[in-house]
């Protein structure tokens, strides 16, 4: 860490964020350079807001990949992108049917929240076709909440989709737009805003956050929890890097356990009303510390990511129950 923080009331920042006080970037900052040994304290702060809009219920989301690999951006940290020799399995579009298969198996998992997601730089009208014809069953079939991740949207796919049932879309701004260059040179960080717009345009709830861990400073973690603010993104998914073996960011190594406790704890500061989630490199960057960092966030993804592995859906379930905490029940 850079410098230690102020001292700081947790309790008494938490009351003023119920009260709908807006935190300043310097209690942000120091919420991410508080000392180790008042992480309890922090967490219980934390833990007030989350409990105040959200109770003790915890959100699950699961992912399909309906199409890996194969794309042509140059992500630095995706086994995916154009740059990654990982050993993933490629493979073009699932089939409806596939898609719509999968639907149920987020049911079986207690998942609310069905997320269909396709690498690439952006869909074709055919393949936004292609989804559509999948959501609309599965809007038949079940009481699912559908989201999407499907690349760059232009302003007629996002209002297609929204017509056919998608509740959300998810477009990540991935990390700072000063650090943009850094991570990705095949697009920008301003075209990742614009598809977040595109979507709120049409209706569709926007879901977007980032991966920490990339080499971005506290100063950057800080002004991408108020951009995401500012962006009024209703789902925040909270990302710790996974350094997969054979893409650039090999070998990353940053966050510690605390770290990403803390950096969760600014999130739910910073976004109260909003849904936080931890999501990709969980289990790997967590690790034991994993219940804790639901006394800020209130949603996580339950089973596998897009190339990575989770954990068993019955653990996430128990750690739930262990908490004292219960699933949300899928409700339209």
């Amino acid at each position: 860490m850079e410098k230690v923080a102020k001292e700081i009331n947790w309790n008494k920042l938490a009351e003023g964020v119920i009260n709908g006080k807006k935190i300043s970037k310097e209690d942000a900052r120091s919420i991410l350079t508080s000392s180790n040994k008042d992480i309890l304290q922090l967490m219980d702060a934390a833990y007030q807001i989350r409990h105040y809009y959200f109770s003790n219920k915890v959100k699950l989301n699961m992912i399909i990949n309906t199409k890996s690999g194969l794309c042509p951006e140059d992500c630095g940290y995706c086994s995916q992108s154009i740059v990654s020799e990982a050993p993933i399995d490629k493979y073009a579009w699932l089939t409806k049917e596939k898609i719509v298969e999968g639907a149920y198996e987020a049911k079986r998992r207690k998942a609310g929240t069905y997320c269909i997601v396709a690498s690439g730089r952006k869909p074709t009208d055919r393949e936004v076709n292609h989804v559509i014809g999948a959501v609309k069953e599965i809007r038949e079939q079940t009481d699912l909440k559908i989201c999407c991740c499907l690349g760059f949207l232009n302003e007629n796919q996002a209002s297609r989709l929204a017509e056919a049932g998608v509740h959300r879309y998810n477009h990540n701004l991935n990390t700072h737009a000063d650090h943009y260059e850094s991570i990705c040179s095949t697009h920008t960080y301003e075209d990742r805003v614009e598809t977040v717009n595109h979507a709120k345009d049409a209706g569709i709830s926007p879901c977007s956050g980032a991966i920490f861990g990339m080499g971005e400073t506290l100063d950057q973690v800080v002004d991408i929890a108020f951009e995401l603010n500012r962006l009024d993104a209703d789902s925040i998914p909270c990302n710790f890097l996974v350094a997969v073996e054979k893409t650039p960011l090999e070998g990353t190594k940053e966050l510690t356990p605390l770290q990403c406790l803390k950096i969760l704890a600014m999130m739910r500061f910073v976004n109260p009303t909003k849904e936080i989630r931890i999501s990709g490199g969980r289990e790997v960057n967590l690790r034991g510390l994993q219940p804790l960092g639901l006394y800020a966030a209130n949603s996580i993804f339950v089973g596998d990511y897009l190339t990575t592995e989770g954990q068993e859906p019955t653990d996430d379930w128990q750690l739930i129950e262990d908490l004292g905490f219960e699933i949300e029940e899928c409700a339209l």
